[in-house]
């Protein structure tokens, strides 16, 4: 029964599609980052914790529905020249939301800025956000669980790879939501990767294939830029700090 396990072949497979796994999750992680920004400490890492325990979930449910994932993917509908499936449409309402998500909060942090809110507001944000983080697991689930069953013919490497993936992914989102919280630029140009990654949700639901690699070369390379621009900013405060004390 378990013979596989001794096959090298299927550690390969484990191994390439838990970087798959880890690469697709980038989208998760920036996503839940901005989010959690918005809370204090303890209830971020409470908020973190929860939404990536939720991505595990939802993607170990899905392989265990593998034949209605796989339903997922066959055409309902044709419009336009393209046959749409209920992948395609939740891809499509899944990128409208982070769409209408990225444009609220950037709207919130440049004529609401709210850094002073009541308990009673700040529980019903994390309530709030804990839902968002929801909709959006699915959203990526989806996606992510049709690129593993593609890779993979065994269950078990499938969740073993996912499992593998979202623990990376926690370790991953700490420093970064750290980072995003630090420094409020960082949040806006993380949020510009929301809208980026929302519009590629959407065409790919309306059968725009845009290579993934072209996606987070933009974005590591707007995060490179932003990163130095942050050394700049930091080594202006402590040059100044220091001449302030001389």
């Amino acid at each position: 029964m378990f013979e596989w396990i001794y096959d090298p072949a299927i550690w390969a497979s484990l191994a390439t599609l838990t970087a798959m796994e880890i690469i697709l999750g980038i989208d998760n992680i920036v996503f839940i980052s901005v989010l959690v920004s918005r809370l204090p400490e303890k209830q971020a890492d409470q908020a973190r914790k929860i939404g990536l325990a939720l991505a595990l979930g939802a993607r170990i449910v899905m392989l265990a529905l593998l034949a209605w994932i796989i339903g997922l993917t066959q055409p309902l509908f044709t419009a336009f020249g393209h046959d749409f499936a209920w992948r395609d449409i939740i891809l499509i309402v899944g990128g409208l939301f982070l769409l209408y998500k990225a444009t609220h909060e950037i709207h919130q942090a440049v004529e609401e800025p709210d850094e002073h809110k009541p308990r009673s507001a700040v529980d019903a944000t994390f309530m709030a956000i804990i839902g968002q983080i929801i909709i959006i697991d699915l959203v990526f689930s989806v996606d992510s669980i049709v690129t593993a069953i593609g890779m993979a013919q065994h269950v078990p490497v499938m969740v073993a790879a996912v499992t593998i993936a979202m623990f990376v992914m926690y370790i991953g989102s700490i420093p970064i939501s750290k980072f995003i919280a630090e420094h409020p630029t960082t949040k806006m140009l993380a949020l510009a990767f929301l809208l980026l990654i929302g519009m590629n949700l959407v065409a790919e639901g309306l059968g725009f294939h845009i290579p993934k690699g072209y996606i987070y070369f933009a974005m590591a390379f707007a995060t490179g830029v932003e990163s130095i621009n942050v050394l700049i900013s930091m080594r202006k405060k402590r040059t100044s700090t220091e001449a302030d004390k001389g």
